[in-house]
């Protein structure tokens, strides 16, 4: 009598879809009804609100980018640009109202480089946070995101002025010749310069971008730009797996979806991960990772999960409960550039444009989404108080398929529910399982442009 044996099905691709927001933008559409600001916000909760300010200016494209940016600007639009960033911040305080008090519980510059703009402009970007918009920088949490080239002592000394508590900086590799092949001219010298320009500063919290998986990176070449940036001691490193995107620099060669590539991704990730973790940082994502003696930013109770976020920018999204809105999105320059165009000549920002409905569902999609690819996971107590039941009544086949995979830790209905070790490695696999079927096929039907 033979016995039959059931193989463990292979995992699936760890590389999927980097998931920094649900819904993501390509499942926006325009909304025909065009609601108007005030009776979106009128019953939202507003006494901890994030605060996002995009600037979509580089000074260089880099490779692998498919952010919503352009290469540089022509003489004015930097300050047309702002003009119109001030007259959206007007129409969004407006609308917020005055009947219950307006407060924000944290701010980010971001972009493209907010760091492109003049340290007049970032003068002007900060004016526009306070004055505006009610944001009191220096008591909150602001981070602000900047490259090498344009961390210059005249902007950092605005940025430090101005109550910035956290800098990242974009630096990818250490490495010139892995730098040129990702496609980001740059010099390590002038890395390293910008570096201590940020530390003489001395805002809180130095945050440093690296990427794995670069054509020609070897896991020693990997480890010693870890260690170039350690020799600074930043509070904060994120390690980002390199994405092949289309429309991007980078485009050009082959797929993305090569298995020899994600195992050489995936062998990088975990020497950096262990390298860190043996140099005194904690995990905080599978891209996260924080210096243990790193100063706390901002309430721990604080997360995107369930609080609204007021995004202000042609690039910038905006929740409530009900609606995640922004205007339209592209990746190729020409399109970019007509998006700013049309942002800078308008006058009228008391209504969403673009956007995705959110209902019961994609909320309890969202925040189990969003905690779970948090190291710290997910307190089902908090689930069951905002949803009335439990991540295993709602997920249970997804949540169970994740433990059989060994990814998984809790079982949904108590405590704590959180990603492994090998869960967190396989966080870009993870996130995209949960999307819904009609996410999905919005984000399909989306035609690139």
């Amino acid at each position: 009598m033979s016995t039959v044996t059931t193989a463990r099905p292979a995992p699936p691709r760890p590389y999927q879809s980097y998931v920094y927001a649900y819904p993501h933008k390509t499942a926006y559409r325009p909304l025909p009804d065009r609601p108007s600001l005030r009776a979106l916000w009128e019953s939202e909760p507003k006494d901890a609100l994030s605060l996002y300010l995009h600037i979509p200016f580089c000074e260089v494209r880099c490779g692998f980018c498919n952010l919503f940016t352009r290469i540089g600007a022509p003489d004015g639009l930097t300050g047309a640009y702002l003009d119109a960033l001030e007259r959206q911040a007007r129409a969004v305080r407006d609308a917020l109202g005055d009947t219950e008090p307006v407060s924000f519980a944290t701010a980010a510059f971001g972009g493209g480089t907010p760091t492109f703009l003049t340290a007049a402009e970032l003068t002007r970007l900060c004016d526009i946070a306070e004055r505006h918009m009610g944001a009191g920088l220096g008591r909150i949490p602001l981070s602000v995101e900047a490259s090498p080239a344009t961390a210059t002592a005249d902007r950092l000394g605005v940025l430090a002025e101005r109550g910035t508590t956290r800098l990242s900086l974009g630096v990818q590799s250490f490495d010139d010749t892995e730098a040129r092949a990702a496609v980001r001219p740059q010099r390590r010298a002038d890395v390293e310069a910008a570096l201590a320009r940020v530390r003489d500063t001395r805002i809180p919290v130095l945050n440093i971008d690296l990427i794995y998986g670069i054509d020609g990176q070897t896991e020693a070449s990997w480890l010693r730009s870890l260690d170039a940036a350690l020799a600074w001691r930043p509070e904060e490193l994120y390690l980002y797996p390199l994405y092949i995107r289309p429309l991007t620099g980078l485009a050009r060669r082959a797929d993305d979806a090569d298995p020899a590539w994600d195992a050489q991704r995936l062998r990088l990730y975990r020497a950096g991960r262990d390298h860190l973790l043996a140099h005194g940082y904690t995990q905080q994502s599978m891209r996260m990772f924080r210096r243990a003696d790193a100063p706390p930013q901002g309430p721990g109770d604080h997360a995107c999960q369930t609080d609204g976020m007021i995004g202000l920018g042609c690039g910038a999204r905006s929740y409530t409960a009900a609606l995640h809105y922004s205007f339209d999105y592209a990746v190729s320059m020409h399109e970019i550039r007509g998006i700013i165009d049309d942002y800078v000549a308008t006058e009228d920002f008391a209504h969403a444009e673009h956007g995705r409905r959110i209902d019961a569902g994609e909320a309890r999609r969202r925040h189990l989404l969003q905690s779970l690819l948090q190291a710290e996971g997910l307190r089902v107590a908090d689930y069951r108080e905002r949803f009335g039941g439990t991540p295993a009544d709602d997920f249970g086949p997804q949540l169970r398929r994740f433990a059989e995979r060994g990814w998984l830790a809790g079982d949904g209905a108590h405590g704590t529910l959180r990603l492994t070790a090998e869960g967190l490695a396989y966080s870009d696999a993870v996130g995209p399982e949960l999307f819904s079927p009609a996410v999905r096929a919005a984000m399909a039907a989306y035609a690139r442009k």
